[in-house]
């Protein structure tokens, strides 16, 4: 089906998640997934944080970086409502994944070596949701982030159905 000509030139660009505890969640997306963290923005009451994959080699600057946020795809927004980090009493985000009204289910990354990426998860003590031995898709397992959001990690290419190119 051809893409109706009003839309040319749109891409998917961000996912936003809320957080408790930005310390915990920058450090799981940069040094435990390696995201690059792009930018913050803080306002009066929460701080949004983007992150990426830098594909650049480490050529972006802190500024390209920043002003590349909106015109890239695959952008990770977190958005830290300020507080909650110390509240004693706050239950957390749902992760979309509980009943009732389960809605969003995951993010995912796309790694060379999905039992590699796994065993170095394991070594880092990051929980596991899936591990490649559960279930019947032994190619892909889910990763617990510090809030619960669900993190599948897939190989550069897999099949899903019978109908997908080889």
């Amino acid at each position: 089906m051809p893409r109706p000509p009003e839309t040319v030139g749109y891409q998917f660009n961000h996912t936003m998640m809320r957080i408790k505890d930005p310390k915990r969640s920058i450090q799981f997306y940069t040094e435990v997934l390696g995201m690059d963290f792009i930018s913050e923005a803080k306002f009066e009451s929460f701080t949004l944080y983007f992150f990426a994959y830098d594909h650049s080699g480490g050529a972006l600057t802190a500024r390209e970086k920043k002003n590349s946020r909106f015109n890239r795809e695959g952008v990770l927004e977190l958005t830290h409502n300020h507080g909650t980090e110390n509240d004693p009493d706050f239950q957390g985000y749902a992760s979309g994944n509980t009943e009732p009204g389960k809605g969003f289910g995951h993010i995912a990354i796309t790694v060379p070596d999905v039992a590699a990426a796994c065993e170095r998860f394991e070594r880092l003590g990051v929980p596991f949701k899936k591990r490649l031995q559960d279930g019947t898709m032994k190619h892909i397992a889910f990763l617990l982030d510090p809030d619960g959001y669900w993190i599948e990690v897939v190989p550069p290419k897999i099949k899903l159905t019978a109908d997908d190119d080889d």
